[in-house]
């Protein structure tokens, strides 16, 4: 019996979710993370989503060079 590797397969926000989470506990971030939040001396909550979204677009754009 086959399983379409559809129904096996997470789907794109269960791996988002799942990657975001193992990043935002990298020491790596924790530290990049800590910089920032000091840096702009935010008082309000940080949007995970977006800082991992931005962190990683910083860590590609550093790679690029």
């Amino acid at each position: 019996m086959d399983i379409p590797v559809a129904a096996t397969a997470p789907d794109s926000r269960e791996v988002w979710d799942s990657l975001k989470r193992a990043i935002a506990h990298s020491s790596g971030f924790q530290r990049w993370l800590s910089e920032k939040h000091s840096a702009m001396k935010l008082e309000q909550p940080l949007d995970l989503d977006a800082c991992v979204t931005a962190y990683l677009r910083q860590a590609l754009e550093t790679l690029a060079y």
